[in-house]
């Protein structure tokens, strides 16, 4: 900014705040370059169309806060335009993305893996329970005239 070689018009404090500021507007100079090279339509191909909205939705918003920073530069209070209604309309439908985002990575119950997996826990084979039977029969009687009580 001081190498243009005009006189600065400008507080000497705040240099290295316009320095990063228009190291960020550089920045997304840059982004949205890289966006318009290719376009719309070759990006959504190869989205599904959660991630569409995502990308809409991003696009909106991003444009909106560079409008909203173009008022704040003409002296315009932002918070006394129609863009505050927009930016919180989007905002609205972001967390709407993001609650069936969220929806989608919970996890999941399958129905039928849990009945087959309770069936299968209480289930006991009949064999076995013939076998288990027999046994008691067998203990119970096995005692059975061994002990001879006097009286």
């Amino acid at each position: 900014m001081a190498d243009d070689g005009q006189a600065e018009d400008y507080p000497t404090e705040i240099e290295e705040n316009l320095n990063d500021f228009d190291s960020s507007v550089s920045s997304v100079e840059n982004m949205v370059q890289t966006l318009v090279s290719v376009s719309r339509s070759d990006h959504l191909r190869k989205l599904d169309p959660l991630d569409q909205a995502k990308l809409d939705l991003m696009s909106a918003y991003a444009l909106n806060s560079m409008f909203w920073m173009y008022l704040v530069t003409q002296g315009v209070n932002p918070k006394d335009h129609a863009i505050k209604q927009e930016l919180e309309r989007i905002r609205t439908y972001m967390n709407k993305v993001k609650e069936i985002t969220d929806k989608r990575k919970a996890a999941r119950l399958d129905k039928g893996a849990v009945s087959r997996f309770v069936r299968n826990a209480l289930w006991e084979p009949e064999d076995k329970k013939r076998k288990d039977t027999k046994r008691k029969d067998t203990t119970e009687h096995s005692h059975k005239g061994k002990h001879i009580r006097f009286s």
